[in-house]
C-alpha cells in the first residue's frame, strides 16, 4: 500500500523541476523516483499511458498527470504559501502564464530531442520552427514581465516557478542561448529566482 506521495520525475526535466519547486514552496512531503525515460520499460509507463513525466501517485494509489494538473493539486491540499489565486482573473493570468512557460519548455524540449537524432534523420525546418517558439515565447514573457519583480502581483506564484523553470532550463540544455542579453529584465528575474532554496534544491547536475 502507498503510504506517502512519491513524485516520478527527471533531474533534467524542466516540467518535473516545476513541480519540485512547488512541493518546496507549499513544504509537502513527497519521495522523489528518479525516471529515465529514455529506458524502454521505465515505471511511469505503468502509471502514465503517455509515458512521460513528472507523474504524482497519491497515497491511495491514484496517478496524476500532468504537471499542470499536479501543481493546481498541490496548491490546493497545502495552505502554505498559495501559488495560484483563488479569484477569477488574477488566477487565469496566473495559469496563462504557465501554459506560456511550458510552451517553451515544450518547444526547447523538443529542440534538444531533435538535436540528439543522427544528423542525416535531424530535420532544419523543423529545428527552426522550435527555435522560433522559444524566441517569441522569451519576448512575450520579457514584455509581460516588464519592470516588476514578480510575473503576476506582488508576491511569488506558479508563474515565477514555471518561468524560471523554463529559463534555467535553457541555460541547462541551450547554455548558448543568449537570452540574458536580449531580455535584462528576464536576467534580472533570473537571478532573484536562483537565490531562492527551492531552485536551489531542484537545480539539475549538469552530465
Amino acid at each position: 500500500m502507498v503510504l506517502e506521495m512519491k513524485l516520478y520525475a527527471s533531474p533534467a526535466s524542466p516540467f518535473s523541476r516545476k513541480v519540485r519547486i512547488v512541493l518546496a514552496e507549499k513544504r509537502l512531503d513527497c519521495q522523489l523516483v528518479q525516471i529515465d525515460t529514455a529506458q524502454p520499460d521505465h515505471p511511469a509507463l505503468a502509471l502514465n499511458p503517455l509515458g512521460k513525466i513528472p507523474v504524482l501517485l497519491l497515497p491511495d494509489g491514484t496517478p496524476v498527470f500532468d504537471s499542470a494538473v499536479i501543481v493546481e493539486y498541490l496548491d490546493t491540499i497545502s495552505p502554505v504559501g498559495r501559488l495560484i489565486p483563488e479569484e477569477a482573473r488574477p488566477r487565469m493570468l496566473v495559469k496563462r502564464w504557465e501554459a506560456l512557460a511550458d510552451g517553451l519548455m515544450d518547444a526547447a524540449v523538443l529542440l534538444r530531442a531533435e538535436s540528439r537524432r543522427p544528423l542525416e534523420l535531424q530535420s532544419a525546418a523543423f529545428a527552426d520552427q522550435q527555435r522560433g517558439k522559444v524566441a517569441r515565447a522569451l519576448a512575450q514573457i520579457a514584455h509581460d514581465l516588464g519592470d516588476r519583480q514578480h510575473c503576476s502581483g506582488d508576491a511569488f506564484t506558479l508563474a515565477d516557478a514555471a518561468v524560471g523553470s523554463a529559463l534555467f532550463y535553457l541555460d541547462f540544455r541551450f547554455p548558448e542561448w543568449t537570452w540574458r542579453d536580449q531580455h535584462p529584465n528576464l536576467a534580472r528575474l533570473a537571478e532573484r529566482l536562483e537565490k531562492r532554496k527551492s531552485f536551489e534544491d531542484s537545480a539539475p547536475v549538469a552530465g
